[in-house]
């Protein structure tokens, strides 16, 4: 079987932990703000990120459409609901009967720790609030981070396949390494600034749609310098 060549970036030297400021300076000037994540409320930010696990952005938009048109986009609506009837609306964004669940279980999550007030749970530090996340059913790292980064404030840099892709080219951690370790590498090397995660997080999207796709386009990808 023949081997696969290697793509320029990963022929050149590893990136550092210390270039990772920079790395986001880079981009930020070559994309500009992201003002990512797309939601009109944080409510809608959490259903889009529950939504958006094993499918893409343009799915979840559909989905958050049918709720909206009917009039099913609020807390007190998504408690009430039947996980079947909710699975009829959510069904564009795929996997429609286990994300209903995970939708119903998140509402009571929500009722538990502060009925259905986002006010009152952004009070908890975020140590505490991501464990409880965590423990939330089909409530995975990648969605709890993106929840309390996008929807609550609270600095938790999100780790997705873009940022693995792109930094697993570049050498700066390992195939191998845990969810943990990679939000460990970010969070050690960036300054504890809540705009920056965000946009940081948005502009490494940006960057593995237009470049560092699967099948990586190298040419004008902003990363080139650092290799």
């Amino acid at each position: 079987m023949r081997s696969l060549k290697p793509i320029p970036c990963q022929k050149k030297r590893k990136l550092k932990i210390s270039q990772l400021h920079r790395v986001y300076t880079v981009l930020l000037k070559n994309f500009g703000h992201q003002k990512w994540w797309p939601g009109d409320t944080p409510f809608e930010v959490i259903i889009g990120a529950i939504l958006t696990q094993n499918t893409a952005w343009a799915n979840v938009e559909k989905a958050i459409l049918n709720l909206k048109k009917a009039r099913k986009l609020s807390f007190e609506a998504l408690r009430r609901i039947p996980a079947k009837k909710l699975a009829q609306w959510i069904r564009p964004s795929g996997y429609f009967n286990v994300k209903a669940d995970r939708l119903k279980a998140f509402m009571d999550f929500l009722d538990r720790e502060c009925q259905g007030d986002l006010s009152k749970l952004k009070q908890k530090t975020m140590p505490v609030l991501r464990e409880k996340l965590l423990a939330v059913k089909g409530v995975g790292p990648e969605t709890a981070d993106s929840i309390l980064l996008y929807a609550l404030g609270k600095r938790s840099f999100v780790i997705d396949a873009y940022t693995k892709r792109i930094f697993l080219r570049h050498g700066l951690a390992k195939d191998h390494d845990t969810y943990e370790r990679w939000r460990e590498i970010f969070m050690r090397a960036l300054p504890e600034n809540l705009d920056l995660y965000n946009d940081f997080h948005a502009q490494i999207v940006r960057t593995g749609k237009d470049y560092c796709r699967k099948v990586p386009r190298c040419e004008g990808c902003p990363l080139q310098r650092f290799f």
